[in-house]
């Protein structure tokens, strides 16, 4: 437990500092993840990377 904090502690201090979280990248993230359930069996990536600028950038 000891380790984990101190490889983590200018996170955890981020967040009662400031308030900040990472649960934009999370909410980003799990939309990706949906995306690509969604379109299974892609098989060229470009054209899948190209896709996925459109959509969320």
């Amino acid at each position: 437990m000891l380790n984990t904090i101190t490889v983590n502690y200018q996170s955890i201090l981020n967040y009662f500092d400031n308030r900040s979280t990472n649960c934009s990248a999370e909410s980003f993230n799990a939309k990706i993840k949906a995306f690509r359930s969604h379109f299974r069996g892609v098989r060229k990536i470009d054209f899948f990377l190209f896709r996925l600028a459109n959509i969320f950038a």
